[in-house]
């Protein structure tokens, strides 16, 4: 756009500068016309008496005669002066009528014009600047001598002043300024006018990225995602090219994002079949274990111990069949009971069994006082068996992966419009790398921190899916102490997971 403003004010300067000289040109050659016919009216009516003597060319235009008349037919301010080789004089006619002589000066000045047959530029002082002729004065020689002068060498100056040429083209460079810059404003202002109708279509394809940008496509099942109306793809224009390619793209994800939610519901839809259909035979086999070891005198030892294994081992497969099944039914979006939850309750029933598995642990409990807002504040909307098994896999969480003696300290507290649940502890961290991955399924962290007993894995990705559930969000802090050989003063380690759940 501004190339072509800048191009079209070029054009509009050179066609301005090639029209002024055109102008300038014809009206010279208007006024040189008019100068030629002043100066053979002139001519052939010279001053009714030759020029007076003077003291020299020194001194020329001493004045004319007395009885001298101005020639006749010319017009007003056209300036007429008879030179002979010793004086020079003349004057003009004033709009009044009046004739006015010229000075001495300005008789010298136009006394210097050549009889050359071409007119002449010259500053007449006091008047300014004229265009003057020099043509001898011929109508009747052999009447006009004075003294040795004859006709021959007797010229008549005619001067016609050029301020209305030059004002006429000061006033045709203001106008044509003008119309210039009027001209370049309106072609700028439909040029981006043009522009702008040209890319409106491209407001109608932002608005339709940004619906796109706004839907929930990283969860559920994929909603048809809008298109754009026909005529905003147009491949023949390059607008319409944007949109047909805006289609085809989104085209592209919605399909991709189908075929995604298929194959994650069809592993989803196994996962809880198969733990729907292990649940029985699992509870089966603890079932035949269990009756095995109520006459543990007819099993011999080694028999018992491998019933033992069983038994537990179907114990913690069972476990891991329910977690996998909780978890397909949160992925499936099954809605959660709710109801009025208190979450200090759930928080000192989770130290307190904490306190009675881990008993080599501190523990301690981090409650508002009486004074610190009402008794509800504590209290959320949700289903109060989900999140207890949330405080349950935080708490055993820290529980399992720390080491004997580590403080574990759970806290509720109220904030504006969320309930905050912490579980900090003081052990040695997560290392860094782990971190992104914790709360997938199946992530374990046994190879930082110490391992007492076993873990499927999903504990967190629970505690995570029915936090998102209740429209929740779930965060973990940790960091590492470096060894004691790198620094006398270490920085203390520990990590730190926060719930914050709508009130």
């Amino acid at each position: 756009m501004l190339v072509l403003v800048a191009v079209l004010v070029a054009f509009s300067g050179a066609l301005g500068v090639a029209s002024t000289l055109a102008v300038h040109d014809n009206l010279s050659g208007q006024l040189d016309d008019e100068l030629r016919s002043a100066s053979e009216r002139a001519a052939r009516f010279p001053f009714g008496a030759q020029a007076g003597p003077a003291d020299g060319l020194g001194d020329p235009g001493a004045g004319l005669p007395d009885d001298a008349e101005p020639p006749r037919g010319q017009g007003a301010g056209t300036i007429n002066v008879l030179v002979t080789p010793d004086a020079a004089g003349g004057g003009y006619v004033d709009d009044d009528g009046t004739w006015v002589a010229l000075d001495a000066d300005q008789a010298a000045a136009l006394a210097t014009v050549p009889a050359d047959g071409s007119s002449h530029d010259v500053d007449v002082p006091g008047l300014g600047g004229y265009r003057a002729l020099s043509v001898p004065s011929g109508s009747d020689p052999g009447a006009r001598q004075t003294g040795t002068t004859t006709a021959d060498d007797v010229r008549v100056v005619t001067a016609m002043s050029t301020d209305p040429l030059d004002a006429a083209v000061r006033r045709y460079v203001l106008v044509e300024v003008g119309l210039a810059v009027a001209g370049v404003a309106l072609a700028g202002l439909a040029g981006a006018w043009l522009v702008r109708r040209s890319l409106r279509p491209l407001d109608a394809v932002a608005a339709a990225a940004t619906r796109v940008s706004e839907l929930p496509l990283d969860r559920g099942e994929v909603a048809a995602i809008p298109r754009l109306d026909a005529s905003l793809a147009d491949d023949r224009t390059e607008v319409g090219s944007v949109g047909a390619a805006l289609n085809r793209m989104l085209g592209h994800v919605e399909s991709s994002l189908t075929a995604r939610h298929e194959s994650e519901t069809q592993v989803r839809q196994f996962v809880a079949d198969a733990s729907h259909e292990l649940r029985t035979p699992l509870a089966s086999i603890r079932g035949y274990a269990e009756l095995v070891r109520r006459s543990p005198d007819d099993v011999p030892p080694d028999t018992l111990r491998a019933l033992d294994r069983i038994e537990s081992e179907s114990t913690r497969m069972g476990t891991l069949v329910e977690d996998l099944l909780l978890l397909a039914r949160l992925d499936a979006g099954r809605p959660l009971d709710a109801a009025p939850v208190d979450l200090a309750g759930l928080a000192v029933d989770a130290v307190m069994d904490a306190h009675a598995a881990g008993p080599d642990h501190v523990w301690s409990l981090d409650l508002p006082g009486e004074d610190d807002g009402p008794d509800d504040a504590l209290t959320v909307p949700g289903d109060e068996a989900r999140l207890r098994q949330v405080f349950t896999n935080l708490v055993g969480n820290a529980r399992v992966h720390t080491p004997p003696g580590t403080r574990v300290t759970v806290g509720v507290r109220a904030e504006p419009g969320v309930v905050v649940l912490s579980v900090a502890d003081d052990g040695p961290g997560i290392p860094a790398a782990l971190v992104p991955s914790l709360f997938q399924r199946f992530s374990r962290g046994d190879s930082a921190r110490n391992r007492v007993g076993g873990s499927t894995g999903l504990g967190l990705a629970i505690a995570q899916a029915v936090v998102q559930a209740h429209g929740g969000t779930i965060t973990v802090r940790s960091s590492t102490a470096p060894p004691a050989a790198e620094t006398a003063d270490p920085a203390p380690s520990g990590t730190t997971f926060e719930v914050r759940i709508p009130r």
